[in-house]
């Protein structure tokens, strides 16, 4: 090892112990334990008020406390909860796969008992403010003009063809 890369390694792991002292710091709470840039903006830009907290209340009735910033759309929050979960059932359980496909298929966000539908809204012009809470609510995303897929009209003639034989 050359004595640049000695410098380098030992840098990093002086950052490392520095930045674990911090974080056991009971004011920075909130901060995830490996932080991104992309945390650190959205705390830094929470405490001056251009991002905001909340708290999505999941079916089981436990929440969790997210910050997005004021801009964010409903996609942006829909990949921040899936971060969120994610990591918290890696931290609980180890690893666990959940299809979020089956997830966003299945149920919607909702605020104020309103069904939060287009990704592309913006938090704020669909009602949602600091401290607001987001909660999951069952709804079925229909596929086209309420006709079948061609797996489920496979599986309807099939089933009809081996009653009448």
């Amino acid at each position: 090892m050359e004595s640049g890369d000695y410098d380098v390694e030992t840098k990093r792991e002086k950052l490392k112990s520095v930045l674990s002292h911090l974080l056991a710091d009971p004011i920075l709470a909130d901060v995830p334990k490996n932080p991104t840039l992309s945390d650190v903006v959205t705390l830094v830009s929470l405490e001056k008020g251009s991002a905001m907290r909340l708290s999505v209340v999941k079916l089981d009735g436990s929440s969790l406390d997210v910050a997005v910033m004021n801009s964010a759309t409903l996609k942006d929050l829909k990949l921040l909860i899936k971060k969120k979960v994610n990591e918290t059932e890696q931290a609980n359980m180890g690893h666990r796969h959940i299809s979020w496909k089956h997830v966003w298929s299945n149920f919607c966000l909702s605020c104020n008992n309103e069904k939060l539908l287009d990704d592309n809204a913006l938090l704020q012009d669909v009602g949602i403010r600091n401290n607001s809470q987001v909660t999951f609510m069952p709804y079925v995303m229909k596929k086209g003009r309420g006709r079948h897929s061609k797996r489920k009209k496979h599986r309807l003639f099939r089933s009809l063809h081996k009653t009448s034989s």
